[in-house]
């Protein structure tokens, strides 16, 4: 095992895209697809910067940047995008230097899934990746009013494991998320250097 939790840490968190399941190309290649049918062009870059994002709030953002107003709908893009990745879902790993910390602290640390993925998206990843049974707590865009960077999502997986925000240590890969877990007054882990990632 490469890696491990840092000292006097009694709860951990775990965001679920690019950390947990190696998501992310699959996510891009349905947000290119989706927007290449409405005339829009986005590149890694614009999609690095959103991760941790709720779709939704990334489908508005290309609609702005791509000046798209009028002609196509935060729905209809998202639903596009959503379609392309449930498409290739089933092809979804996890990601095996933070599984390894799961598997050897599940039932003796509480943990968490904090995540800024739709429910039924996350519900199917953790499946397909066979993760949903190490967890009983799961926090998604559809259980807070406040997305990553603010730290809602952490605070109320902080609040559900009863544990306080500065013994908890966050698993994360994007730059919202790493904010987030810094501002809720958490420890944090980019786990992105863990991992060779193709997006």
């Amino acid at each position: 095992m490469l890696h491990d939790i840092k000292p006097g840490i009694k709860g951990l968190i775990f965001d679920l895209d690019g950390t947990l399941a190696d998501t992310m190309p699959y996510h891009f290649n349905g947000w290119k697809i989706a927007c290449k049918k409405y005339g829009a062009e986005i590149d890694n870059a614009f999609l690095r910067k959103h991760t941790g994002s709720p779709g939704w709030i990334i489908a508005a953002e290309i609609i702005k940047a791509c000046k798209l107003n009028g002609s196509v709908s935060v729905e209809e893009i998202m639903g596009e995008k959503m379609k392309e990745f449930y498409k290739q879902q089933y092809l979804v790993k996890a990601i095996t230097p933070v599984v390894e910390i799961v598997k050897k602290y599940h039932g003796i640390l509480p943990m968490s899934v904090g995540t800024g993925g739709h429910r039924e998206a996350v519900e199917r990843t953790l499946e397909v990746t066979d993760l949903r049974k190490y967890f009983d707590i799961i926090i998604t865009a559809n259980d807070v009013e406040n997305f990553k960077p603010h730290p809602e999502t952490f605070l109320k997986c902080a609040e559900m494991m009863k544990i306080d925000p500065e013994y908890i240590e966050v698993f994360e890969d994007g730059d919202l998320g790493i904010e987030a877990a810094i501002v809720a007054g958490m420890q944090v882990t980019d786990v992105r250097s863990w991992y060779d990632s193709n997006w």
